[in-house]
């Protein structure tokens, strides 16, 4: 138990003596807050010798006992039971018989009653912090019967606190971030401690806060526990993290009080307040003259103490590029600057650059007042001498030819050169890849190109080749250049007619109707534009049916003379009319528009034009010639369908051999009855092999169909073919179409009772062949007498 104080001590008395004042029997206890005090009814009043009028007036007469809360301290260990409290009843006179019960929570256990006395002592030390007061009931009852005197009533002992709890952080260990270069008390976080002493009795859950470790750079507010910076300028990039140790003491903070510590991770975050510094005031980087665009010539490096988006910089050449040759990009994960290329260097234009570069913070601390953020360095660039491949005067040549131009005519020239100090000579080649069919070649030498082949514009209007430029020392050394080629037009397609035409003309036409509008295409394509001329042939000139009249638009109008056109007459005219171009030298074409006769309605719509010219004289539409049509392909099938149907009747009802069944031996688990067996086979199905798939076997059976092999030749008694003999009547048998095959073998446990023939199952009888009797087979007509015969021989035989 920790050393007390002297304060504490008093507390301690103080309680001592309110628990003497509250137990003693032998005062009365005035009401107060908190208490309550109670008389039994009827009974005289609980007072105690000495006390005065105006005390006894202010008791109740309900209970013949009286007691107020009462109280004990917590943690008490004495070698004896505190005593917590008495009590007392009138009826409790010295010579009655009576005891004191106690009931409730902690009776017996923790708290024992004196039935004689009625004194409560704890039995066990407390603790407030895991139960504060506890609620039991007394009653006082007959020492011998146990009956009730008076009505239970219930009281309440509260255990009172000492500061047995220190305080503790139950959040703790904190962490904590605050910007670094923060002002003096800007606060970092707050801590919070916990008690678990009672509040509200004296001073043992008032806590008070200090700091144990982490000055001077940080300070705590005794009472609301907030830690604050205390020291100015503190620089993340010197210390970026601190220990702070918290203290809570209770009691005030006073001597004797119980104490708790936690410690607090002060991270101090980073602002952007130190500028890019580059390693180095110069660069040198030595690019050769071929470097491809885009590629990495060197790298520079600006280095910040910050992090992060702070410490991220952009790069920038701000002298010495006026051409705009270079560039520099910001690698995002290295941070270094990349220098490359934006357009090619020659090292024979300039031999060397000298560039100022500048790093710069992308970002910047409105607040901070450390300068500009950026930096500045210089680079020397060494342009390096490379073979360069040949380079062309242009980068795509644009040549005209006419189609009519002769072979091995100059179309134009492409010329290349060394950009080396060396130059070397170059050669000119066609890249064959882009001139399949080997229309134009060039010469190595001077890079003219020629025409190899006739040219057709109308076929292909434009040619683009690629021609390289080789160098002669060094062949890997290739250029190329694009080369467009257009193939100028001549006059050579006469015009023709845009499309084919075939006009109509009805009989009942006007004289100048428009039959047809006819217009013309040319594949030349002349600067002018197209002009065409239209006339009849000469030898149609005076045409007595038809004429043309220009349409001033490049198409003219087909007119007929007369209207006494009839198709009996002449269904179909030819009208030839030649068209001629505006080119130099101009070309025509003669061409024939066929005109047909049809005839038309009221209106001038074409009804019919061919067939129906034939027709109307016998008075027929051409409805009604379709209907008849139909009916006579109608009756042709219904004749066709009979014919087929009386020739599949008419089949014989002779199995072809692909179709023989009659090695097909049905069993069935379950045998039928003899003739009295109508459900064993349908006859009909077996005299009929084509319908054996559509044979529905017994329901209460299942057939298995199994093929028997014919066996092989063998003699019978005397020497007879059993074999040749059955196959003759079996086919006998097949061709009777009355009978049923009779290789179709049934085999009935049970005949029936209506049978004269007997058991026809021989298969499963029991008997041996010697045991057979065939004499029956002569009863069943001529066609079997001579098989009983002869199995009848074979017996005797084998009996002999």
């Amino acid at each position: 138990m920790p050393k007390w104080s002297e304060e504490m001590l008093m507390d301690l008395w103080m309680s001592l003596l309110l628990v003497w004042i509250t137990c003693v029997p032998c005062v009365s206890m005035t009401p107060i807050i908190g208490q309550s005090i109670s008389t039994q009814t009827g009974g005289s009043a609980a007072v105690a010798s000495g006390l005065g009028e105006g005390q006894r007036l202010l008791s109740r007469a309900k209970r013949g006992w009286v007691w107020n809360q009462m109280f004990v301290l917590e943690e008490f260990s004495g070698p004896d039971p505190i005593l917590v409290g008495r009590l007392h009843t009138d009826l409790d006179v010295g010579n009655k018989n009576i005891k004191y019960v106690l009931a409730g929570e902690g009776a017996g256990t923790i708290f024992a009653i004196n039935e004689l006395t009625g004194d409560i002592h704890a039995m066990k030390r407390l603790d407030r912090e895991e139960k504060a007061e506890y609620t039991l009931t007394a009653q006082v009852v007959n020492a011998d019967t146990d009956e009730p005197l008076e009505p239970p009533s219930e009281f309440i002992i509260k255990v009172q606190d000492i500061n047995d709890n220190p305080p503790q952080f139950i959040e703790g260990p904190y962490h904590a971030a605050v910007p670094e270069m923060s002002a003096v008390g800007t606060p970092v976080t707050r801590v919070t401690a916990t008690d678990a002493d009672d509040p509200v009795y004296g001073n043992s859950a008032k806590l008070v806060y200090s700091i144990l470790e982490g000055q001077p750079y940080f300070s705590v507010d005794p009472n609301s526990a907030t830690i604050k910076i205390a020291l100015h300028g503190m620089d993340r990039e010197m210390r970026e993290e601190y220990l702070v140790v918290i203290q809570a003491k209770d009691m005030g903070g006073h001597m004797g009080g119980l104490s708790g510590t936690t410690t607090v991770t002060v991270t101090l975050t980073d602002i952007n307040d130190n500028p890019p510094k580059f390693s180095k005031s110069l660069y040198e980087f030595v690019i050769p003259e071929d470097l491809p665009i885009g590629k990495m010539g060197g790298k520079v490096k600006a280095n910040d103490r910050d992090i992060g988006e702070n410490g991220k910089s952009t790069y920038n050449i701000i002298e010495g590029d006026e051409q705009g040759l270079f560039e520099i990009v910001t690698d995002t994960q290295t941070q270094e600057g990349i220098l490359q290329l934006k357009k090619p260097i020659d090292y024979e234009s300039k031999r060397a650059y000298t560039l100022k570069v500048e790093a710069t913070n992308i970002r910047a601390e409105p607040s901070s007042s450390g300068g500009p953020f950026k930096d500045t360095a210089t680079v020397k660039i060494v342009v390096e001498d490379s073979d360069e491949p040949p380079v062309f005067s242009k980068p795509m040549y644009l040549l005209e030819v006419n189609e009519n131009a002769p072979i091995n005519t100059v179309i134009g020239t492409v010329t290349a050169r060394d950009p080396d100090s060396t130059g070397s000579l170059v050669r000119y080649f066609i890249d064959r890849h882009t001139d399949l069919e080997r229309q134009f070649n060039i010469n190595v030498d001077n890079g003219k190109i020629t025409l190899a082949k006739p040219l057709d514009r109308e076929t292909d209007m434009w040619h683009n080749i690629t021609v390289t430029a080789t160098e002669v020392r060094n062949h890997s050394q290739i250029s190329r250049a694009i080369v467009a080629i257009r193939v100028m037009d001549i006059n050579d397609n006469a015009p023709e007619f845009a499309t084919e035409y075939e006009a109509f003309l009805c009989e009942n036409g006007k004289p100048g109707q428009v039959i047809q509008t006819v217009s013309a295409v040319d594949k030349d394509d002349p600067i002018q534009g197209h002009y065409f001329d239209y006339r009849l042939v000469p030898e149609m000139l005076n045409n007595p049916n038809f004429t043309i009249k220009n349409n001033q638009d490049n198409s003219i109008s087909v007119l007929a003379k007369h209207d006494t056109f009839r198709r009996q007459k002449q269904e179909m005219y030819f009208l030839p009319i030649i068209v001629t171009d505006n080119g130099n030298p101009p070309m025509s074409s003669t061409n024939t528009l066929t005109i047909r006769v049809c005839g038309c309605s009221k209106d001038g719509i074409v009804q019919s034009c061919n067939v129906e010219a034939y027709v109307l004289p016998i008075g027929l539409s051409m409805g009604a010639l379709i209907a008849i049509l139909a009916c006579i392909i109608l009756l042709l099938v219904i004749v066709v369908l009979f014919v087929t149907l009386r020739r599949h009747k008419n089949e014989p009802l002779i199995i072809k051999d692909d179709e023989d069944v009659r090695e097909n031996i049905i069993r069935y688990d379950d045998e039928g009855g003899g003739e009295e067996d109508t459900e064993a086979f349908d006859i009909a199905t077996l005299q009929n092999p084509d319908g054996i798939n559509g044979y529905l076997p017994r329901k209460d059976i299942k057939p298995d169909l199994q093929f028997m092999p014919r066996a092989g030749q063998h003699s019978g008694p005397n020497g007879v073919d059993v074999d040749e003999f059955i196959n003759v009547r079996l086919h006998e048998a097949d061709n009777d179409p009355t009978a049923p095959p009779y290789d179709s073998i049934q085999i009935y446990g049970y005949e029936g009772r209506g049978s004269i023939a007997g058991s026809l199952s021989s298969l499963e009888t029991a008997s041996s062949d010697s045991d057979q009797n065939y004499d029956y087979l002569r009863e069943w007509g001529p066609r079997f007498r001579r098989l009983g015969e002869l199995y009848s021989v074979g017996e005797s035989d084998r009996e002999t």
